[in-house]
């Protein structure tokens, strides 16, 4: 599965914590089966790269499985040999953007000011993480793509149902969506609704 084009063609990116490594991989199943075509699995979750391993074995020709939180090089080279195809991380940094480039994976660093976010862009990153977009609003966001139209926004951290469609149709490429889709009810039916939501703001 191509990380890239899940991402642009379906507009979220699930995002898995868990306390364990079993609930993240049920998580991370429990989602792709739901029709998410990429999930990321954050390395605060414990053996997070045995998840990823093991996700990618069972559902890599469904859904793109990426890393989350990634902090150095280094996190994002042991996760590429685990089977992430795309790395996401809370923060601007180059050798984390320049380590995913390199092992030709999409890269989303984390910005929280229109200046981290065009750094992110020049090295090289393929979409630039919002976050945490509770800091921002819909309104901000249209605003800075008048601005700078080339910024491929993913917001992050905050958002959920009741806000996506305003994000999308502020110019948001994508949406990284973590508790929202877990923790309040069915996963199934929050996922079905949130998809509805993209697309019907898209259209």
């Amino acid at each position: 599965m191509n990380a890239e084009a899940a991402i642009r063609d379906q507009g979220i990116i699930a995002i898995v914590r868990a306390k364990t490594a079993e609930a993240a991989a049920a998580n991370v199943h429990t989602l792709v089966m739901s029709g998410l075509r990429a999930v990321e699995v954050s390395l605060v979750t414990p053996d997070a790269l045995d998840v990823i391993r093991h996700a990618q074995r069972e559902c890599g020709a469904r859904a793109a499985i990426g890393v989350g939180t990634a902090m150095s090089a280094r996190d994002v080279e042991q996760a590429v040999e685990a089977g992430a195809s795309f790395v996401v991380a809370p923060t601007t940094r180059e050798d984390v953007i320049r380590a995913a480039v390199h092992a030709g994976v999409a890269v989303l660093p984390g910005a929280a000011t229109p200046t981290e976010a065009m750094q992110a862009v020049e090295w090289g990153a393929t979409f630039v993480k919002l976050f945490p977009a509770s800091l921002w609003s819909p309104d901000a966001l249209r605003d800075v793509l008048a601005a700078l139209p080339q910024l491929l926004a993913v917001p992050t951290g905050g958002v959920n149902i009741e806000n996506a469609a305003d994000w999308i149709r502020a110019g948001a490429v994508a949406l990284g969506v973590g508790s929202a889709l877990t923790s309040a009810g069915d996963p199934r039916l929050l996922v079905q609704r949130m998809l509805e939501a993209v697309a019907a703001a898209r259209s």
